[in-house]
């Protein structure tokens, strides 16, 4: 599950914003500066953190340019700050995003899964439990194991690993995996995801199946 931290020294601001992430079943943790945030951030591994700028003890640029000595952990800056420069300074120092406030609650959330969905797609290898994923090899592995896949298994598994907690439907399986000029219907992916699970053993279940929609991978 996606691992949030939320940095703002306005407890208004953290807990709107935690709303919106239970919203959408992100696991959260906060913290009310910049030196609560860096002990928190070596501590956990969290998946973004969405940083306030103006905070006591140790402002958001100071913090970033801290945790950054220990992780590469996307970043979301908040700021009431709207100058060009600020925000420069920011992507000079490796922010991924920058959000001035007043801000829309719902439109940091959309910035995090553009973030999320960046990531997952430019990974090679995905490790969930006993269960590997190298997309590079074309390669995937359960608990050691080599698992032999059809060539359109492994596809199917990637695309899903690349939108990793995202539902996709049917249609959409169909239009990425097999191409625009397939004439099968939805029964082909149904098959396909069948073996799929097959193939996956042990970790078949790491597979979703949505009514009525289609099928999102859990890792």
């Amino acid at each position: 599950m996606t691992k949030i931290l939320i940095v703002d020294d306005e407890e208004m601001i953290r807990s709107v914003l935690a709303e919106y992430a239970d919203f959408e079943h992100f696991e959260h943790d906060e913290a009310a500066d910049g030196m609560q945030a860096v002990e928190m951030a070596k501590a956990n591994n969290y998946d973004v953190i969405i940083m306030d700028v103006m905070m006591p003890k140790l402002d958001g640029f100071s913090a970033v340019k801290e945790i950054r000595k220990y992780k590469d952990t996307p970043v979301i800056m908040l700021s009431a700050r709207v100058e060009e420069y600020d925000k420069l300074f920011g992507f000079e120092m490796g922010v991924d995003d920058y959000v001035t406030k007043p801000f829309s609650p719902k439109e940091v959330m959309a910035r995090i899964n553009a973030i999320l969905k960046r990531g997952k797609i430019g990974r090679t290898k995905i490790v969930s439990d006993g269960l590997v994923i190298d997309k590079a090899g074309r390669n995937v592995y359960v608990d050691g194991a080599k698992a032999e896949m059809t060539p359109k298994e492994y596809e199917l598994l990637f695309y899903l690993a690349d939108n990793e907690g995202i539902a996709v439907s049917r249609e959409k399986l169909l239009e990425e995996v097999w191409g625009y000029d397939f004439f099968g219907d939805d029964r082909t992916v149904d098959t396909h995801i069948k073996m799929l699970r097959s193939s996956l053993g042990v970790y078949r279940d790491k597979i979703v199946t949505l009514r009525g929609l289609g099928y999102k991978l859990e890792l």
